[in-house]
């Protein structure tokens, strides 16, 4: 489970800020089909300057300059930029420390969100606050991707140990056991707590709180920013279960839902 790594109040969630939790996210999280359909729309779009927001450790980021283009990968967790760093080939993305509101203007083709980042922004002004910085960050002729759980399929009730309970071989390390468990549900708002269970008997929690906004609701603020939704779809790896908004630069005349 991938649960992004921005919170509202712009403070990350200890999987991400904790060195040691950053070191283990991608050996723990190593299905990543979830960026394949972001690489294929960077081609679709045609985009040679991608804005990656949260960022993360940097998977995605990396994987684009590999392909020879111009990245900017943000996001407020030290520990995870720190590991992203470290990978081949992150000399040839631009990191930056803290979230959107904070980019300058980048002229970037395409912005992305991938995972739960959207999900992370749990105050209306935060979120609205980071739509406006990547709009500024955006080129006039440029695209914002990202996904969202549908509500709807109410997903959280497989956050439990029994459905979420996985023991990776990290070498250098041992056996790391992982699960995650809910604690509550308030709609529009779900929290859980992730566990870490270390072969030298540590066991370290992570808490994390996600907003399951409605689709209308996304698509105002989306308008109220200077977007315009030309397309919703369907996330390729979890089909039936996630949005994928696919959004322009609204222009002065009018915009489009």
């Amino acid at each position: 489970m991938n649960t992004g790594s921005e919170h509202g109040d712009s403070v990350p969630d200890e999987c991400f800020a904790n060195i040691r939790l950053a070191e283990v996210y991608d050996d723990l999280e190593a299905d990543r089909d979830d960026l394949g359909h972001y690489v294929a729309m960077v081609d679709e779009f045609e985009a040679r300057h991608v804005l990656d927001v949260g960022c993360g450790t940097g998977v995605l980021a990396c994987r684009l300059a590999a392909k020879g283009l111009e990245v900017t990968g943000v996001d407020p967790a030290a520990a995870s930029l720190a590991v992203a760093r470290r990978k081949p080939g992150a000399d040839r993305v631009r990191w930056v420390l803290g979230d959107a509101t904070t980019l300058p203007p980048l002229e970037a083709d395409l912005a992305t969100m991938t995972g739960n980042v959207a999900q992370v922004f749990l105050g209306d002004a935060d979120w609205l606050a980071n739509l406006a910085g990547i709009r500024r960050a955006l080129r006039p002729t440029g695209r914002l991707v990202f996904e969202v759980r549908d509500p709807a399929r109410r997903g959280w009730r497989e956050w439990n140990r029994a459905d979420s309970i996985s023991r990776v071989a990290i070498a250098g390390l041992g056996t790391v056991e992982y699960w995650v468990e809910l604690t509550e549900v308030s709609l529009p708002m779900v929290s859980f707590t992730q566990h870490y269970q270390f072969d030298d008997g540590s066991l370290l929690t992570s808490d994390s709180t996600l907003r399951f906004r409605e689709r209308d609701e996304i698509v105002a603020s989306l308008s109220a920013t200077g977007f315009s939704v030309l397309e919703v779809r369907e996330a390729p790896d979890r089909p039936g279960r996630e949005f994928v908004f696919v959004c322009g630069v609204a222009s002065s005349q009018g915009q489009q839902h």
